[in-house]
């Protein structure tokens, strides 16, 4: 009898996480089509083209909220169940309100680790087509930097020429073992300079001691200005779209970045918040159910999901702040992805105190 009685209750809590993953999907993708029709206004694109375009990114978007997902669909989980006294028929057959938590946190932390393991590579991969295309149509489609194995390789276009320009390490604002290979715009080479390092602090790159080759002469310099649409803050910022990457792409990356000389912090962070997906909406999920379980039972429908926006709020921004300080290194980055779950728990363990006497 149980047995079947948890049954029924994943069931239903399943249908109001497919239920509100819907309705949030619809929210956000009329709000990625207003931008996209915005982007494509001056492209010759047919109408359902922004249409797809904007559903593609979609999932990565929800991938980022799914904890509050959980949450407002906890809520609507136990209102459904208060609506039609069946708490009370529950108890009456022997389901504890521990063991009604119980079966809600394995079948959050089960389709947290579905969502890690699938949803996320699909997501991922939408979410980098989705990227492809819009650079594609982006005025900036023609530069592009790259961080492979052998370091930073930038390919950029400036005053009627072609740059392609690697680098072996980034260190703070120099780059170290700079080759630019400059060609004219039927890609014919010009010249090619060599430099030991180039300070990229500012639009205009300062190369220390550059060799330039140019067809059988070579001239060497004390110092020679580049100018580039890259400067230290742009290519810091150019890697920072982590959720177009899969996992073996992040830990590739991250292999990369180690390689070049970059703070593998932001791409931690990433990934130790894909790893701990499962356990936040576990949490997220008790955490509801705690206060839905000390409300009172003639309280309604809006004053449930004002309560649900305001604690998504709260977490959002202490999860935000903690990871901001941890990226940036104020804090090691286990501790401020883990902390805001510590601090969860303890509000979770407080809540359990007497809870079977509600």
């Amino acid at each position: 009898m149980i047995k079947t009685f948890e049954l029924y209750l994943i069931k239903l809590f399943l249908k109001k996480i497919l239920n509100v993953f819907v309705i949030f999907f619809s929210l956000i993708f009329i709000l990625n089509l207003f931008e996209e029709i915005s982007f494509f206004k001056s492209s010759e694109v047919k109408i359902l083209f922004p249409i797809l375009i904007g559903s593609l990114n979609v999932p990565a978007t929800l991938f980022e909220i799914f904890p509050f997902i959980f949450l407002i669909a906890t809520q609507f989980f136990f209102l459904e169940l208060i609506n039609k006294n069946e708490l009370e028929v529950l108890k009456v057959n022997g389901l504890s309100n521990l063991r009604l938590l119980r079966t809600l946190f394995l079948t959050s932390f089960v389709l947290g680790l579905i969502l890690f393991a699938l949803y996320y590579t699909v997501s991922s991969k939408l979410k980098f087509i989705y990227l492809e295309v819009k650079n594609s149509y982006s005025n900036d489609n023609k530069y592009l930097a790259v961080v492979k194995e052998s370091g930073l390789w930038i390919k950029d276009e400036i005053d009627n020429k072609v740059l392609i320009i690697t680098s072996s390490k980034k260190n703070g604002f120099l780059l170290d073992n700079v080759s630019i290979h400059e060609f004219d715009e039927d890609f014919n080479l010009i010249r090619v300079i060599e430099s030991s390092k180039a300070d990229i602090s500012k639009y205009e790159w300062v190369l220390s001691n550059p060799v330039i080759f140019k067809g059988n002469k070579t001239e060497n310099l004390d110092e020679l200005l580049i100018t580039t649409h890259f400067n230290l803050n742009k290519i810091n910022n150019l890697f920072n779209n982590l959720s177009s990457l899969s996992l073996f792409k992040l830990l590739k990356l991250k292999n990369d970045y180690k390689t070049l000389g970059y703070s593998t912090s932001e791409v931690d962070s990433h990934l130790h918040k894909l790893y701990s997906l499962p356990l936040f909406v576990s949490i997220m999920t008790i955490l509801t159910s705690i206060i839905m379980f000390n409300n009172k039972r003639n309280t309604s429908i809006i004053f449930h999901l004002i309560i649900g926006v305001f604690i998504s709020v709260v977490i959002y921004y202490l999860y935000y702040l903690l990871n901001l300080l941890g990226e940036n290194g104020k804090m090691p980055i286990i501790l401020s992805t883990y902390l805001p779950f510590v601090i969860l728990l303890l509000v979770i363990f407080i809540g359990m105190v007497k809870l079977n006497e509600k």
